[in-house]
């Protein structure tokens, strides 16, 4: 009897870090809305767990080691730990950068035009009624950071344009 063969289309396989918990249920949500079954791509969400940007891209360094991603991008927060050499060691590795300058919830806020100035702390408050209280469960995204609101968002933010982009099938 001959071998079957496989009628599955090749794709191609992403790896995305995010920095933090919000980070990660903010790729997720952005993978669930922009990412269907059968689009020829596999998106791999992983969470680095903080610790700034220079742990972040290690983390997707040793990530790279394990397994085998087509290609890799790091969303992280450009606060904490982002110098020349980690912009080297990311560009050395062909990891991608997403920049959230100075922190995600300032990208995120400014995606939906609403100010983007003070501390962190102040700025995840703000950003707080935006995503029902809690920025760690992805389905909070949805009322507010869905498709039109992400698609006009990627005008006024460049990182969210690559993020995008690293979607497109």
């Amino acid at each position: 009897m001959a071998a079957r063969q496989s009628t599955r289309p090749p794709y191609r396989t992403l790896l995305l870090v995010g920095e933090g918990e919000t980070e990660q249920a903010f790729l997720q949500h952005v993978k669930a809305l922009y990412v269907p079954r059968g689009s020829g791509l596999r998106v791999t969400v992983r969470c680095a767990h903080g610790k700034g940007a220079a742990h972040v891209v290690d983390y997707a360094i040793r990530q790279q080691r394990v397994y085998q991603f087509d290609q890799i991008a790091a969303l992280l927060d450009t606060d904490t730990g982002w110098t020349p050499a980690v912009q080297k060691r990311a560009r050395e590795k062909r990891i991608q950068v997403l920049k959230s300058d100075p922190c995600i919830e300032a990208m995120l806020l400014r995606a939906i035009r609403q100010h983007a100035g003070g501390s962190t702390k102040e700025l995840k408050a703000r950003l707080a009624p935006f995503v029902c209280d809690d920025a760690l469960d992805p389905q909070h995204f949805a009322a507010h950071f869905g498709m039109d609101a992400l698609r006009t968002g990627r005008l006024i933010e460049p990182t969210l344009d690559e993020l995008l982009r690293l979607l497109d099938t």
